[in-house]
Order: structure tokens, then sequence, then C-alpha cells
């Protein structure tokens, strides 16, 4: 048994024997690839994204928001290992590995050992992979699905940990710890030596990109209000048209990264303008699984920002916003599913139980 704990087992007519270029505590054991598992995850994390912030998007829209057509709904518990409010390094380390850790740390378990995130696993199982964000590609969320560091603050080191990651497609802000390093070192030419085709903006397509990296500000994006344009609808687009072509099919993570910085200001039209941005991105993935019927879509965030409220209101979009703090909350937090094996994630459980559903259902056992 011992000598099988790195076999990947793929059941499509052909098996397959790979070693994982990583050593972690964690080990995959099979593989499992047929109909009933998913080709194609697409996670999407509004960040800052409580229930609240949701339903003051719907009381604003003129339509039914893309999220809320859903199939089934969960929720899910965000504690970190050391605080019931948790930070969205230790968040997304949650969700990206199934394994609580400390409040700023990132990839790690609470006593410093590197554990793999899904975003590994399944690059490591032929899978492409991809992340795309409004915010640096180094920032807490991202980071958490390809770095190991003992701190967020890290985004230099976080920058090589992209480039030793097996991912395919980043699509963020961040050139700075790429280019204006303090060792002097220019990551966006060893990108391309590795065969990644660089942009500063998005290029209008991506389907013969097998490798594509964009950084389009030189740490954060700007916010909708302020121009940021349709960077991570149309970045989820491109990553989707770019990853679609791996017949093994890929995994997608796409994070709303500004509605946090809203809550944290307190900003109702800021927060509601950033909503609308994630859940175009939301409506583009569910439209490529109806066309993709083997694709799964998650919709969740890392935890709530700003206490949001609504006291006040009608059906005609006149809402009053109240919070009733400028940090996060420990509220439970939405998990809602669009495509095939959507039904494993209604319910109610913690933020690492969505790294074992997501494994479970796409056919990975892990050791």
């Amino acid at each position: 048994m011992k000598s099988q704990r790195m076999k990947f087992l793929f059941t499509i007519g052909l098996t397959l024997m790979l070693s994982l270029s990583f050593v972690y505590s964690q080990h995959i054991e099979k593989i499992d690839i047929n109909a009933e598992h998913p080709k194609n995850i697409i996670l999407l994390i509004g960040d800052g994204m409580g229930y609240a912030q949701i339903e003051a998007a719907q009381l604003k829209a003129n339509e039914t928001l893309n999220m809320l057509k859903a199939s089934y709904s969960g929720s899910t518990s965000t504690h970190s290992y050391n605080n019931l409010i948790t930070d969205s390094g230790a968040a997304g380390t949650a969700i990206a590995t199934g394994k609580k850790t400390r409040n700023g740390m990132i990839g790690m378990t609470p006593d410093s050992i590197a554990t793999p995130s899904m975003l590994e696993i399944f690059g490591h199982t032929g899978k492409s992979t991809g992340i795309v964000v409004s915010c640096a590609i180094t920032h807490a969320t991202p980071a958490a699905f390809v770095a190991k560091n003992v701190s967020r603050n890290n985004q230099e080191q976080i920058a090589e940990d992209f480039l030793k990651a097996p991912i395919h497609v980043i699509i963020g802000g961040g050139l700075k710890y790429f280019n204006k390093r303090s060792d002097k070192k220019t990551l966006t030419d060893a990108f391309q030596e590795k065969g990644f085709q660089y942009f500063n903006k998005l290029p209008k397509s991506a389907n013969s990109f097998e490798k594509l990296l964009v950084l389009t500000d030189s740490i954060h994006p700007k916010s909708v209000l302020e121009g940021r344009g349709d960077l991570l609808p149309e970045g989820t687009r491109l990553a989707l048209e770019s990853l679609n072509n791996n017949p093994n099919g890929f995994f997608l993570m796409v994070e709303g990264s500004q509605i946090d910085w809203a809550g944290h200001a307190n900003d109702s039209t800021f927060l509601t303008a950033e909503m609308f941005d994630f859940d175009k991105a939301v409506g583009i993935a569910m439209q490529f699984a109806d066309k993709n019927p083997g694709t799964l879509v998650i919709i969740t965030a890392d935890h709530e920002t700003g206490g949001l409220t609504l006291p006040h209101g009608n059906e005609r979009g006149k809402v009053k916003f109240a919070f009733s703090t400028t940090d996060h909350t420990g509220v439970f937090i939405p998990a809602l599913a669009y495509g095939l094996g959507a039904d494993k994630f209604s319910g109610f459980y913690d933020n690492v139980d969505l790294f074992r559903k997501i494994m479970e259902v796409s056919g990975v056992r892990l050791e």
C-alpha cells in the first residue's frame, strides 16, 4: 500500500502512472475520470461576500443575479485555526487545501507544514489550471492556491511560487512583485521561457495560448467605479477559452477581490458595483457550463466583511445599507453550486469541507 501512494489511476480506458513533483503531508491515491465526475471545475470566490451582500445587489439589480440561478445552495463556517474571525490567507488556505491555518499564513498548516492545494492536485493529474482576480495575483486568496508561506505579506516569494506551480493561466495585477523586485529578478522573462504568453492588458483572444500571463497593474487594478472595466468577467472568458483546449479538463479559480474592500470601507456604491462585476463573471461561468455539460460551477466566499444588514428598503431598489464593522465577521457565508455534481454542496459545513467535497465530486481520493 505504501508503494502505491503516488499512483494515479485514470479510468477512461487508459491507466497512467505519474509521480508528483512535490512532497506534502497528503498524497493522491486514486483519480477516477468518467461521466459521473465533472471534467471542469470553476470555483468563484466573492471576497467578503455574505448573504446580505448578495441580497443588497439583488435589490439594486434590474434582473435576477446569475449567482441566484444556482441549482443548489449551502452555507459554510469560516473560522481560522486560531480565531473566530478569519483573514483571507487562512480562509483561502482552508478552501484551497482543506486545512485550517493561522491568520496570515498561506498554504501551510499551523505548524508551517506545506500542504497541496486543489489547483496543484488538479494540475498534477493532467488538468489545466488558472486563476483570475481583480487584485494583485499575489494577494492572499489567489496566493493560497499556489504558494507556501508563513506570511501573506511576502509577496515577492509568493510570485516565485507561481513560477513553480502547475498553472497555465494567470490574470490579475501585481506586476511589481514580478519585475520590480528587491532581488532584481525579472520573473516575466522566466515565465516566457516556460512557454507563457505575457501581456500587460487582456488580449482579444486566448484560444491559441496554452499558457497565459496577464499582469495589468503594478499592484492592484482599479475598482470598477474608477474604471477597471471588464477585467474580471473578460478575464474569466479568456481563461475558459484557453483552459478548454485541454481534453483532460481544467480547474479555474476566479475571485471578485474588491467586494471585500468595499465592505472594509462601508461603501455601498462601491460594494454594489463590485458585486455586479463579480456576478458577470459568474454568468460567464454558468454559460460555459450550459455549453459544456461536464462542468461544475461553485460560488462562495472566504468570509463576510462589514457586518452588512439591510434595515430599510423596498423592491424598487431604494435600500439602506447598515454596516456594523469595518472588519471581517464570523457569520456563515454562501456556497452555491451549478452543473454536474452541484447537488453535493447543499447543507451546512465548514470551509475545509468545501475542499473535500470538490475532491470527492471530481473523483479524487486522498490518502
